[in-house]
């Protein structure tokens, strides 16, 4: 739960670790479920697959984007070196680039983000409150 997670210190910058019960149960449980929108980018270091759940879509204008709600959490960085990645979300697989947003943009997405989320990434914001911590990728489909 983002409010009892520690807030570490990454090196590109600040995230709200997931905590044990998070990591280790529920987002194993939401990955074998699919109805959750599942990211596989490879490892920055290993090139393995490396897949993470992500929540619900996030469209805001017509445009798939990706927001690190927990800040610089490991799928980030993992992201930036790889440049693509795939999307998983009920049974359908869409491979894409990622384009890093910032500045005012990524104000305007990140408050479309919290807004659209509502209260599941209180927590999130709570520890980390600029939108300067919380990175945003444009997903641009390739296939």
């Amino acid at each position: 739960m983002p409010g009892r997670s520690e807030v570490m210190k990454e090196q590109h910058g600040r995230y709200v670790h997931p905590g044990f019960v998070m990591a280790r149960i529920v987002n194993p449980i939401v990955q074998r479920l699919g109805g959750t929108l599942v990211l596989t980018v490879p490892g920055r270091q290993s090139g393995q697959p490396r897949t993470v759940p992500l929540g619900r879509p996030f469209d805001l204008d017509g445009v798939r984007y990706l927001v690190g709600g927990g800040g610089e959490t490991q799928w980030v960085p993992n992201l930036r070196a790889a440049g693509t990645g795939e999307l998983r979300l009920h049974g359908t697989t869409t491979r894409f680039r990622a384009v890093e947003i910032e500045g005012s943009e990524r104000e305007r997405i990140v408050a479309g983000y919290r807004a659209a989320q509502g209260r599941t990434v209180d927590g999130f914001f709570r520890e980390l409150p600029e939108p300067a911590d919380h990175p945003v990728f444009r997903v641009e489909p390739l296939d």
